[in-house]
């Protein structure tokens, strides 16, 4: 069995001390926190958010370790600069005038030539990225066609995005429906190496995209290192939620290698299918319903991750991940996924202001 690496793309949003909402003061962070953390701190698409990334590991014990040393040091940075980092999908208190888009190049010209796709009012996400490797890029695709039908339920574990514009959106990931505004997110096509080359070629000539990184698949080959990079989860202030997200999708992904190089067949799931799955998933979390990977039958939320787990308890066992991660997913049936906390936090006393300093001291504790 092949020993898959993991590493972990965060982004989280700053918030003002006082008044909870997103603030502009990436720039400030970034350079406080820079000497600590080097290029594992980066800026995102607005100037309110930052992006921290983990070294690649194989130890679910170590990449907690650093996920809990890269929120401490960029906490300790946002203190400086009179703000709070916040791993959440979207901010629970909306920005008190226009966010700025950060300015480099790449993103002047996104926001110029996609202006139509976001809101600098209500337009911020934060969303949590897993790679796992190392994978070359022919590999990767078709283990992203394998993953798609199971990339749901994934999604509907990390839910945490269920307050936008002051009001409960009813969605559990509300991230999920601003982000698809964006061209290309969604279910990977069933793309070999050739084939998907010549396509990104043509999305990036007729102004579809801008570049080839502007790929906003749910599961697609990285284009800075050799990886499959897995985009359908919220941000999530639960540093362990992270944790059983990285293990599942190394696990996943090594289970469905195998199948991959023994030439198993790979049960095709209509486009139209995957499509309910992602919108039952952000739309319930776990609450609801979802659609079965196996079989596209809609079942019980619940009942879809522990076919996950049967599905990679070999592996997990292999990687010595059994506990954590079904620790883990019974603190998730007690408690609910982020969004069901979110909104019990706000059921106390009806206070977005509580939902925001919940979120902050969560991330922040590690």
């Amino acid at each position: 069995m092949t020993y898959l690496t993991m590493g972990v793309e965060e982004e989280f949003v700053l918030v003002d001390d006082a008044s909870r909402a997103p603030v502009d003061r990436a720039p400030e962070v970034i350079a406080s926190a820079a000497p600590v953390l080097g290029k594992q701190v980066q800026n995102e698409f607005f100037n309110a958010q930052i992006e921290t990334m983990t070294l690649p590991t194989a130890s679910c014990r170590d990449l907690r370790d650093e996920l809990v040393w890269l929120r401490s040091a960029i906490g300790a940075a946002a203190r400086r600069a009179r703000c709070h980092p916040v791993a959440t999908g979207t901010p629970a208190v909306p920005p008190t005038q226009p966010l700025t888009i950060t300015d480099n190049e790449r993103y002047r010209r996104m926001a110029q030539r996609f202006a139509s796709r976001f809101s600098t009012l209500d337009g911020l996400v934060c969303g949590c990225h897993v790679h796992v490797g190392t994978l070359d890029r022919e590999l990767a695709l078709a283990l992203s066609r394998r993953m798609a039908p199971w990339l749901p339920v994934l999604q509907a574990i990390t839910a945490n995005s269920p307050f936008a514009r002051r009001g409960d959106t009813g969605f559990a990931s509300w991230r999920s429906v601003e982000y698809a505004k964006w061209p290309t997110v969604g279910p990977a096509p069933a793309l070999d190496e050739p084939r998907y080359l010549a396509h990104v070629a043509e999305l990036v000539r007729t102004g579809m995209l801008l570049d080839r990184r502007m790929v906003y698949w749910h599961a697609r080959p990285s284009e800075h290192v050799p990886t499959l990079e897995i985009r359908i989860a919220d941000s999530n202030a639960d540093v362990d939620t992270v944790v059983i997200l990285a293990s599942l999708v190394r696990a996943l992904a090594t289970t469905l290698l195998v199948d991959e190089e023994v030439g198993k067949p790979m049960p095709r799931t209509p486009l139209r299918r995957l499509l309910l799955a992602h919108e039952l998933a952000a739309r319930y979390g776990l609450s609801g319903y979802g659609v079965d990977p196996c079989t596209g039958a809609v079942r019980p939320g619940a009942e879809l991750v522990d076919r996950l787990v049967d599905r990679v308890l070999p592996t997990l066992e292999f990687t010595g991940d059994t506990a954590r991660v079904l620790r883990q997913l019974r603190g998730i049936r007690v408690h609910g996924v982020g969004a069901a906390r979110q909104r019990a936090v706000f059921r106390r006393q009806g206070r977005l202001s509580d939902v925001v300093d919940a979120l902050a001291r969560l991330t922040a504790r590690g």
